[in-house]
């Protein structure tokens, strides 16, 4: 923050103010507070810019864009850590570029990319490297407390939700394992390369069913790429013959009990660890996912919700499967840390046996077990 306010001051001093939209995001309560008390946030302003909320923001897509019309192509620079498609703006046409809060800044004075802040001037002015103080002189400012504390005894207490409401529903405790394998599963979307939290569960305006994961529920896979037709949020319902989107199709198979999996691709759930990027496939019906790899903590978060995360021994075996296709999962009954299991796919009249790792310890196998992790806690109460 610092020495993004003294390329600020640096500026104002010859005269510059920002060229396009600048938007200051503090980190926290405590660096809100501070940078208003030493100062830094009035720099930020007196440049044009414009202090956000402490809050994630334009980082999950909670930016409602004013100036530029959705569709247009355009690009910003940012300093957050996220630029998927379509993640600050919702705006597919959006190219982000991740850089330093430095560069970022400077770009705002300059409101183009070619500019070499080394090197390059503008009317006569050239940008110093920057100067700031790794901790605050005064210390930090705690700034507002509002944290609420717990009823001591919460034995009594009821949460009423209105059962109209499209943002916020209880939730329902998972089923637990049947104690058998996984028979006549259907693929229900084969995703080719990168498939994030974003692809599994977008954010931007979504984010106002976070409470509601039937609702949100909606935005499953919508992004992802079937590889079976190159296309995003269309997949064929095997039932019926009919292409539909992904959460469609899911319902659907779910509602004739119906098992489904999904098969990924290479570092499966990149990104964000979004929870609901977990939750949404458990609660459209679906088993496993069996991907060539998965990021750490979306695998975590699958053993959590009760899915099974698969790898495959073999990463060429990917190949071998796709869209629609039937599989069977077997090997649950002898479920052991560092015990393969074994993947079936029918297709026509043949049958392929591919070998399948896991990663779950004997406190994961329970969370299967139990439906999820939520029910073997509550189970030990």
């Amino acid at each position: 923050m610092t020495r993004a306010a003294d390329l600020c001051q640096q500026a104002i001093k010859a005269g510059l103010k920002v060229k396009v939209p600048f938007l200051i995001t503090p980190g926290s309560e405590q660096i809100r507070s501070t940078i208003e008390r030493d100062g830094i946030a009035d720099i930020f302003r007196k440049a044009g810019g414009i202090i956000l909320a402490n809050a994630c923001g334009p980082c999950i897509g909670q930016w409602d864009r004013q100036d530029i019309p959705y569709g247009t192509p355009n690009t910003i620079v940012t300093s957050y850590n996220r630029n998927f498609t379509k993640r600050n703006d919702g705006n597919p046409k959006t190219h982000a570029f991740v850089t330093s809060p430095d560069i970022s800044t400077i770009m705002a004075f300059t409101g183009t990319l070619d500019f070499n802040p080394e090197t390059d001037s503008m009317d006569g002015f050239k940008f110093q490297p920057p100067n700031g103080t790794f901790l605050p002189n005064e210390g930090f400012d705690q700034g507002q407390n509002t944290y609420q504390p717990p009823a001591e005894d919460g034995t009594n207490l009821t949460v009423n939700v209105s059962s109209t409401s499209d943002r916020l529903q209880l939730l329902s405790p998972f089923e637990a394992w049947n104690g058998n394998n996984i028979e006549d599963a259907i693929v229900l979307i084969k995703t080719r390369g990168k498939c994030t939290t974003d692809h599994i569960s977008m954010a931007g305006p979504w984010l106002k069913y976070r409470g509601h994961l039937d609702n949100i529920s909606n935005n499953m896979l919508i992004g992802a790429i079937n590889d079976f037709n190159g296309e995003t949020n269309s997949v064929k319902n095997m039932l019926t013959n009919e292409d539909n989107t992904v959460p469609e199709v899911a319902r659907y198979y779910k509602s004739k009990d119906i098992n489904w999996i999904i098969v990924g691709d290479e570092n499966y759930g990149e990104g964000s660890s979004r929870e609901h990027a977990a939750l949404e496939p458990r609660f459209l019906g679906g088993r496993a996912v069996i991907c060539k790899s998965f990021a750490r903590i979306h695998e975590t978060n699958l053993k959590k919700q009760g899915m099974l995360p698969l790898t495959f021994v073999n990463p060429s075996d990917y190949d071998k499967i796709q869209t629609g296709d039937r599989i069977s999962i077997r090997g649950l009954n002898n479920f052991l840390p560092g015990e393969q299991l074994s993947l079936n796919v029918t297709k026509d009249d043949s049958h392929i046996l591919i070998p399948l790792d896991h990663s779950f310890n004997l406190e994961q196998i329970e969370w299967f077990k139990a439906g999820s992790a939520l029910n073997s806690m509550r189970s030990l109460l």
